[in-house]
């Protein structure tokens, strides 16, 4: 039986981090359904009973010596493990873990990881002396790829669709939603905040207002718990129409589903985007991030600006919105194109860090 230790951003209720631990047990379990996981989570009782494998606490040293260990390798990812801009820590945490592994000759696949931003001397350093001992690199854009390349990474990257591009949203419901009375169409809007910047928030309320006076229920979906559930509240205190805010605590099927249902979704979130995408829904970016430059470019959805920026405002993004729901069917039909290639793409990822494993710990 082999046995697998994942490592990534689990166990802290961000939505986008939980669908990528979610698609990839799930997906692995598909093809090969006796595989052994243990997942290093902040919360580690939480990530076992909600994906019903073995986890251990992310920052218990021991205990995570000890899975590495006994497994046959270590997946790392999905997400944005190998960055700097969110704080210093990131980047020697999880090449740590990769280094664990690798002074306990276990093989490492690198799982459609989004590289950097990273800037500084000593990250740049540790991140190409940890890849360049790796058995295998998956990355999910062409930007981390050159990035890698750049670092001087000599280990072909070679390029993978975010994990939850593979999954089968079709069964998925919202029980929240379907206990809602809404008669209008849906506009789904997922905020954050984002360092000291705010004047982001009253563009996006004045367009909100626009749009529910032109007939549409704005709904907002927090993909970070408690976190974008107050960046929600905040924009729609903001706005002068009524709106809707689902629970923060919701399910990642019930999120997709509720997106699923939108005629168009205004995203910060990756991830908000992504569940757009594997729902075929037309999506308007709002950046904060080259992976939302980079995620948008792939499925030929509009960026309407970054939150820094002042080259766009409310009229910008209704008119905008406006043009997208006027050609929703031809969005619709290139996502659902574009999505069909990621699926298959998303499985032979699965397979290959199964391959790199199997070959490298010769297990059965």
């Amino acid at each position: 039986m082999m046995h697998v230790v994942i490592s990534g951003y689990y166990g802290f209720d961000n939505v986008g981090d939980e669908a990528i631990l979610y698609s990839i047990i799930r997906t692995l379990k598909e093809i090969q359904p006796d595989i052994k996981i243990t997942v290093l989570s902040n919360n580690p009782e939480k990530t076992s009973y909600t994906y019903h494998v073995h986890s251990v606490n992310r920052r218990n040293i021991v205990a995570i010596r000890k899975a590495i260990k006994e497994s046959d390798g270590l997946i790392s990812g999905g997400g944005s493990l190998l960055q700097d801009i969110t704080g210093p820590m990131s980047i020697p945490y999880y090449t740590g873990v990769i280094q664990l592994a690798k002074w306990h000759r276990k093989p490492v696949f690198i799982y459609a990881q989004g590289m950097g931003p990273i800037n500084r001397k000593f990250s740049k350093l540790i991140v190409r002396m940890t890849l360049n001992k790796t058995d295998h690199i998956t990355v999910r854009d062409d930007n981390s790829k050159s990035l890698l390349k750049l670092l001087g990474v000599k280990l072909d990257a070679r390029l993978a669709p975010d994990p939850v591009l593979g999954l089968d949203s079709s069964t998925f419901i919202s029980p929240w939603m379907e206990s809602q009375d809404i008669s209008n169409s849906i506009i789904s809007v997922s905020v954050r905040h984002w360092k000291e910047y705010t004047s982001f928030k009253p563009k996006i309320a004045r367009s909100l207002d626009h749009l529910v006076q032109n007939g549409n229920t704005v709904i907002f979906v927090p993909m970070h718990g408690l976190h974008d559930h107050h960046a929600s509240e905040e924009v729609a205190s903001l706005m002068e129409e009524k709106c809707l805010i689902s629970p923060h605590d919701a399910t990642i099927q019930e999120k997709i589903a509720l997106i699923g249902k939108s005629q168009l979704l205004i995203g910060m979130r990756l991830h908000s985007l992504i569940f757009s995408a594997i729902n075929a829904t037309p999506f308007i970016a709002i950046s904060y991030d080259p992976k939302i430059d980079s995620f948008a470019e792939i499925y030929n959805q509009p960026v309407i600006g970054d939150v820094t920026a002042t080259s766009w405002g409310e009229k910008e993004l209704v008119e905008k919105v406006k043009w997208i729901l006027e050609r929703s069917e031809e969005h619709e039909t290139y996502i659902k194109q574009k999505l069909k290639i990621c699926k298959e793409e998303a499985m032979e990822t699965a397979l290959g860090a199964i391959r790199t494993i199997r070959a490298s710990a010769k297990v059965n």
